[in-house]
């Protein structure tokens, strides 16, 4: 089990990704997993699928919106109150953002996505190094995108706001190395889950086309063969997590089956 005895924050607790990664770290043999997201609902999803797992992992619910400091800090003191420590913090809060070119785009949205995904992000990191430090260990992820690497027609806000955030991340990585604390990013690609049907279920009848050959036309570019499944991206950002991962920091993994490949 890649987090036995861990005490686990996840963010961002929504359907697809983020329920994923809260269930899998029960799997993974977590002690406790803190889970938070602006919409309270959202939170008993994950923890009924932790249960239909079979799972009796203790789970904390704190409705939680990023952006806001005061409420990431009350996050991280319930989930010591609750469990004593916090081993790791998930990262996956985000927006999307209007999809929109960038000449007419609107730049107070773009405001509004920096607000979670690079303020918000790192309004929930500081607030876990203060524990991290006091144990001498502990380990961020940051659920990132492949759009930072390929960019995507009309998500210029959104590559932005994560593009922000690898800096962020490189920064991060570099001055709390010294006490411990490892943070790394996943870069994510396409992912089939909820979030990507759905899209795909509006886009299919907006162009008069079908969900299956949408995901056909996608996956000729996968090397792999398929859109991934997240609950398997989940498992690269629980690799990043565990002590398997004890000599890493700073790097950044792509998981998009090859679609994009750095040299």
């Amino acid at each position: 089990m890649l987090l036995k005895d861990k005490i686990v924050i996840v963010s961002g607790i929504g359907p697809g990704l983020g329920i994923e990664l809260s269930t899998l770290c029960a799997k993974e043999g977590a002690a406790g997993v803190a889970v938070c997201a602006r919409t309270a609902s959202k939170l008993d999803e994950a923890e009924a699928a932790i249960r239909a797992e079979g799972l009796d992992t203790p789970v904390l619910k704190v409705p939680t919106d990023v952006s806001d400091r005061a409420q990431c800090d009350a996050l991280v003191a319930k989930t010591v109150e609750r469990f004593g420590r916090v081993d790791v913090l998930i990262n996956s809060a985000y927006v999307p953002g209007q999809f929109t070119p960038v000449e007419s785009a609107d730049m107070d949205d773009w405001r509004k996505t920096m607000d979670v995904n690079l303020f918000g992000t790192m309004n929930l990191s500081q607030a876990v190094i203060p524990p991290m430090k006091q144990q001498g260990k502990g380990a961020m992820v940051m659920v990132n995108t492949m759009v930072t690497r390929k960019p995507l027609a009309y998500q210029a806000g959104y590559g932005a706001s994560k593009a922000a955030l690898i800096s962020a991340t490189s920064h991060l990585a570099l001055e709390l190395g010294r006490y411990g604390i490892r943070v790394n990013s996943t870069f994510m690609g396409w992912m089939w889950g909820p979030p990507v049907e759905m899209y795909m279920q509006m886009e299919a009848k907006r162009n008069n086309t079908t969900v299956e050959a949408m995901r056909k036309a996608v996956a000729r570019n996968i090397p792999l063969g398929d859109i991934p499944e997240d609950g398997d991206c989940a498992k690269a950002v629980i690799f990043l997590a565990s002590d398997y991962a004890c000599a890493v920091t700073g790097a950044c993994l792509d998981v998009n089956g090859g679609e994009f490949m750095p040299h």
